[in-house]
């Protein structure tokens, strides 16, 4: 009689020992490199600072920096310890808490402001923006809000669309430009860029619309007088209670920067938002970011563009901006 011999599953415990040395190996060598990268250190950095840090750029801008961002805070701050003569990471953010006023503080939010941006950055958005300028070519005057303006070229992209759109260096288009950091609102208002930063733009639109550098500004390109007239540079801080800003935009772009705040705080911002704009007005996000939580205030009408809802719209005639600023939020 034939018997089926017995099978056997050999269980691997070599295997499974190699893999949790292995892991043993990458947590320890992860740890001593930590070690390692904090010994030299030129200040002293605990998990202690880290934490206030996170915690202070939290409140003041919104910003929730994620727990690997610690070797850059360390690298961004500590030149505003040595800018400060402090030797102490806790006596520097000691010295921020203790004085609210303190110009120290647009400091120490610059250095923490991620500032990403290109000229025609998601490009799509600007074909509908410029179909968007010629529905509304019977308005004496268009206002959009660039609310992350960074160092300029989102702002001049808007321009340049509208003188696009209108085929015209003076367009009835009126640019307010804004962002939290201080020094590239600074850069902005300059408007000179090195020819790296405008490869991406097309050759007819570089003549057109760009001064190239000569002599000692050789290798550097600027934008034309006509487009930094169109645009108002000023710092807002969007997390901010309330903005002293004039209501009757019909374009606002906030593009990939909410990814950086709470939902909270993004609904928040959106909220106040929608009253600054007139009906029909068309919120940009970034290619990353979704409002659907804000559906009471905007709809989405294409790829990342939404309007914004009648009943919560700016409440005064549709044509032309109110009169003086409003406070919105407070």
């Amino acid at each position: 009689m034939n018997q089926t011999p017995p099978r056997f599953e050999p269980k691997n415990l070599q295997g499974s020992s190699l893999i949790t040395g292995a892991r043993q190996v990458v947590s320890s060598v992860g740890k001593s490199l930590q070690q390692d990268e904090a010994a030299s250190r030129e200040f002293d950095f605990t998990e202690a600072d880290f934490a206030r840090v996170r915690s202070m750029i939290l409140k003041i801008a919104g910003i929730s920096l994620a727990p690997s961002k610690q070797s850059m805070v360390y690298s961004r701050l500590a030149r505003r310890l040595r800018a400060c003569n402090q030797n102490r990471f806790s006596a520097y953010l000691d010295f921020l808490e203790n004085n609210p006023s303190n110009p120290e503080w647009e400091q120490f939010t610059n250095s923490l402001t991620t500032n990403l941006t290109s000229f025609y950055r998601e490009a799509h958005h600007f074909d509908i923006l410029k179909s968007q300028l010629q529905s509304l070519s019977g308005k004496s005057r268009i206002d959009i809000w660039c609310s992350a303006a960074s160092t300029g070229e989102e702002p001049y992209t808007l321009a340049i669309t509208a003188m696009e759109a209108f085929n015209s260096l003076n367009p009835p288009v009126r640019i307010l430009a804004t962002d939290i950091d201080t020094k590239v609102l600074e850069t902005g208002q300059k408007g000179v860029y090195r020819m790296d930063q405008v490869e991406k733009i097309p050759q007819d639109i570089l003549r057109k619309y760009f001064l190239k550098g000569k002599g000692d500004s050789e290798g550097l390109i600027r934008v034309r007088p006509e487009l930094q007239a169109m645009i108002t540079f000023r710092k807002v801080n969007l997390m901010d209670q309330s903005w002293s800003i004039r209501p009757g935009f019909d374009v606002i772009f906030c593009r990939n920067v909410m990814i950086y705040f709470e939902k909270d705080v993004q609904m928040q911002i959106l909220k106040k938002f929608a009253p600054l704009m007139n009906p029909g007005g068309l919120l940009y996000a970034g290619h990353s970011e979704n409002f659907a939580m804000a559906r009471d205030y905007f709809t989405l009408r294409g790829k990342t563009v939404y309007v914004v809802n009648d009943d919560k719209a700016f409440k005064g005639n549709g044509s032309t901006p109110a009169a003086g600023r409003i406070q919105v939020g407070a």
